[in-house]
């Protein structure tokens, strides 16, 4: 019957990946980090500079030079051979990842098949793996590479060596290496730091223009990887980016967090460690790479996603429900699903960032550190009353958001569109062309309407000519934005803009003597609603 059920998961795990492998294959933008690396080393093959190159998307390679040596061999084979290549080798990865998790879950070797092809399922559903996939992203093999060293499954002699590898492509592994001298691994610390420099030396030795560049410049210009406050960066420097915190303040603050974060989680890892949980040790200090980094793009997430299947294999209610809480965060995007439920504003913060929240909270409660301790005084009652306490501190928590507006700048979604993209009908659906336009005007001072999609809800329309300004507030309380007025036809200025959320919205027009005019605040809401989701 076991082996039954075994096949059975296996075989869902193998329809879940062909479907993602052949939806991804039909994207017109498939695997557009793949194309980068594979366009980039095609460049530096042929003479040019490899830090220079930018795709037809803007997309550079921002990875270091000895990345560009390991993925050297991609380019021998056609674009179109190595995606299907690079697809197969995802879903390889997420099979030993999940052997991986299989033997941190269980020491019953009976029931280990079952829990790894539960773990390799439930890995292809979850938004970081299948962004992997769509993106053609190495973060998934820098997981496995860390988590393989992090846990000591390798050989003795080469433990250590994993890591600096991986840190050598992509540098946020390198917090193994503090995790490694917290736990006592002082030769695997040594061997990381060695086999690192000896990576990045061979590097400039093959690519020394690179190597300079990167050194000396790339590393620091983190606007090369893109729009840090999107929502897909769901790092700690991403939420504050989001909080609107001032930009004086914002890297003592952020050091502060990272610093308290990872110093929480890599104590937790020591304790896990003497406790024989090299696993679940491993997989906590990965959760702090996805915090302190300042970039954590959705591909970089894997780790979440293990930490909670750890949770929800563990005993205690109170794990298992945090657990589901945040497995449910890492497969779907709770801002996108619960919009139309979340009419508060800080509610829907707090689902924008629910993946940056629960990885936070991971670290520094480490695997239900404070829930034992809690335990061993009996202050953490078990049973019916631990599902209590849960639902009551859920409950306290999403009411404290409720209550909250939504802080100033923390619309990540926002964009005011330009003249350049009249000739957009997503953008401007309201009314194309002078005719259409010159026509559409009420004589009230905006005449508007939305569109919803998914993620954003977009609001465009023309104004009256006693208008000179308009602003749009996307909270009470937080920061207006000026919306560009433009004059795209004769004797008509139209508008458009995009938010993630309209609920709380106010649109408020201008007179040329700074006197407001007109304010659209139920009338946005009304609109919202009547819109076709």
């Amino acid at each position: 019957m076991r082996d039954r059920r075994v096949a059975l998961v296996w075989a869902a795990f193998v329809v879940v990946a062909s479907v993602s492998c052949v939806l991804v294959l039909r994207r017109p933008d498939r695997l557009a980090d793949l194309h980068i690396y594979y366009g980039a080393l095609s460049d530096l093959h042929s003479g040019r500079q490899l830090y220079e190159y930018a795709a037809a998307n803007g997309g550079p390679f921002t990875y270091p030079p000895f990345a560009a040596l390991v993925l050297g061999p991609i380019t021998a084979v056609s674009e179109g051979v190595l995606q299907g290549i690079w697809l197969v080798a995802t879903c390889a990865a997420v099979v030993a990842i999940a052997g991986a998790v299989g033997v941190a879950l269980t020491t019953r070797q009976s029931r280990r098949p079952l829990v790894v092809a539960v773990a390799a399922t439930v890995l292809m559903l979850s938004a970081p793996v299948q962004s992997n996939l769509r993106f053609g992203q190495v973060s998934i093999f820098i997981v496995l590479l860390a988590l393989l060293d992090g846990m000591g499954v390798v050989p003795p002699r080469l433990r250590g060596m994993l890591v600096g590898v991986a840190a050598a492509i992509k540098l946020t592994p390198l917090l193994f290496v503090v995790y490694f001298l917290v736990t006592g691994r002082y030769r695997d610390a040594g061997r990381a730091v060695a086999t690192f420099v000896g990576c990045a030396g061979l590097a400039a030795i093959v690519l020394p223009g690179e190597s300079w560049t990167y050194w000396t410049e790339a590393v620091r210009q983190t606007s090369r990887i893109g729009n840090l406050a999107s929502l897909g960066n769901q790092s700690v420097h991403g939420m504050l980016l989001r909080v609107g915190v001032d930009e004086s303040a914002l890297p003592l603050l952020w050091a502060a967090l990272v610093a308290l974060i990872c110093a929480a989680a890599l104590l937790r890892a020591r304790h896990l460690t003497l406790e024989g949980r090299p696993g679940h040790a491993a997989v906590l200090v990965g959760c702090a790479t996805v915090a302190a980094s300042p970039v954590s793009w959705t591909h970089h997430q894997v780790w979440p996603v293990l930490a909670a299947m750890l949770l929800i294999g563990a005993s205690g209610v109170t794990q298992r429900v945090a657990g589901a809480a945040l497995l449910t965060a890492m497969v779907v995007s709770l801002g996108a699903v619960l919009s139309p439920a979340s009419m508060r504003p800080g509610v829907q913060f707090l689902f924008e960032n629910a993946r940056a929240v629960g990885v936070c909270l991971l670290c520094l409660v480490g695997f239900g550190g404070v829930a034992v301790a809690a335990a061993r005084t009996n202050r953490w009652p078990a049973g019916g009353s631990g599902w209590l306490r849960v639902g009551v501190t859920a409950t306290v928590a999403v009411a404290f958001f409720a209550v909250q507006p939504l802080p100033a700048g923390a619309d990540p979604t926002f964009k005011a569109y330009t003249l350049d993209d009249v000739v957009n009908p997503r953008y401007f659906f309201v009314c194309r062309g002078p005719v259409e336009c010159a026509a559409y005007g009420t004589g009230a001072p905006v005449t508007f309407g939305t569109r919803a999609e998914k993620t954003k809800v977009r609001v465009n329309g023309v104004v009256s000519p006693q208008v000179a300004r308009l602003e749009y507030y996307s909270a009470p309380g937080g920061a207006p934005r000026v919306i560009p007025l433009l004059d795209a036809y004769p004797g008509t200025r139209t508008f458009s803009f995009r938010s993630a959320n309209m609920a709380q919205g106010r649109l408020r027009a201008y007179a040329s003597d700074g006197q407001p005019i007109a304010t659209y605040d139920d009338e946005l809401a009304a609109a919202l609603r009547a819109a076709t989701w």
